[in-house]
């Protein structure tokens, strides 16, 4: 007996401490994808919401345990005979505390609940809120600054203590927007404009994922969101609002010109070398890549953008995402280099 009693005490240490292994595993603050941060108004809001409710839940555990073991040893019967069985059918007190208790434990679940939804979806948004416009595309971001004329992709730029008004479409099929540090998440539907605001408070750069499947590289469409100071965001944006640096000699030069003998502007533009003309009447297909080499992602934010990686894209794009758009163009070589240091220099 005292072995299997030490036995049962080994266990349930054992069960005690993967319980609280798993708890503290999923409060780490160092996980790119951390859900509980505060780095927005939006992200306050809603952790304080689930830190509402996960307390409400945890008091409710609590009581039923507690009535559940209560009962077992209050009712249960260790000596002498059985009793007579309740003829009792219903108790009417019973009954009403069972229903209005739970009516009354969802009502202050949803208060809470509502008022963050009403909070964070405003009937008018702030007249000196920045807009940015999201297309999902399969499978990448673009991000569009009508307000300074701004055409990028996978990484989103945002001033920081500043409010942000996003307007939500998909150019293909549904996706959806989600950047869990900064909070909240909006699906993305064709046909239909979704919105999401927030006020960006904590520098710095927070990964961002598609979290709606949406084909066979759906795991592979990822983007970056980027809260800048208001110095750093408004020296972007004149770099973004300006034309590409044109490099007169060297591998870039010659980069150039195999970028106007192959078939990449058909799909991609650089303002002011491509599709820019009154007779061009396409539509591209693929990203702005205007200020390419400013960017520290490529591929929907799945590659980091070094030399390497754009040769290694240009390639065989399918290898690296399944299912994508963009063709293998056949570039090897010395052109291939060429077109690299080209589009890298794209600052």
């Amino acid at each position: 007996m005292n072995r299997r009693n030490a036995h049962i005490r080994s266990f349930s240490g054992l069960a005690a401490l993967a319980a609280a292994a798993t708890v503290l595993s999923g409060c780490a603050r160092n996980y790119p994808m951390d859900t509980l941060s505060t780095g927005s108004d939006l992200a306050v809001k809603i952790r304080s919401l689930y830190i509402q409710i996960t307390v409400w839940d945890t008091i409710i555990l609590a009581i039923v345990i507690g009535t559940l073991f209560g009962a077992i040893f209050w009712f249960s019967k260790r000596v002498g005979d059985p009793g007579e069985p309740s003829t009792t059918t219903s108790d009417i007190r019973l009954e009403v505390a069972w229903t209005a208790i739970p009516s009354l434990i969802l009502a202050l679940i949803a208060v809470p609940t509502v008022r963050t939804i009403i909070a964070t979806q405003p009937d008018a948004w702030p007249a000196n809120a920045l807009t940015i416009r999201v297309v999902a595309h399969q499978w990448w971001w673009e991000f569009k600054y009508p307000q300074y004329g701004i055409d990028t992709a996978d990484e989103v730029h945002m001033p920081a203590n500043r409010e942000i008004h996003f307007e939500l479409e998909s150019a293909d099929i549904i996706h959806s927007f989600w950047v869990p540090a900064l909070g909240g998440k909006r699906d993305v539907v064709p046909g239909q404009l979704n919105e999401i605001t927030m006020i960006p408070h904590q520098l710095g750069y927070f990964y961002g994922q598609c979290v709606e499947f949406c084909g066979s590289s759906h795991a592979n469409m990822r983007l970056r969101g980027i809260v800048d100071s208001e110095a750093d965001f408004d020296k972007w944006v004149k770099n973004q609002q300006a034309g590409p640096v044109i490099t007169a000699s060297g591998p870039a030069a010659d980069g150039a010109k195999v970028w106007a003998n192959a078939p990449c502007a058909i799909c991609h533009t650089i303002k002011g070398v491509s599709g820019f003309s009154s007779q061009y009447k396409g539509g591209f297909k693929g990203p702005d890549l205007t200020h390419f080499g400013s960017r520290t992602t490529l591929a929907g934010g799945v590659l980091d953008n070094t030399p390497q990686n754009v040769a290694l894209w240009i390639q065989n794009p399918g290898a690296v995402k399944p299912g994508a758009m963009m063709p293998n163009l056949g570039i090897h070589g010395e052109d291939m280099t060429n077109l690299v240091a080209y589009l890298e220099s794209l600052k």
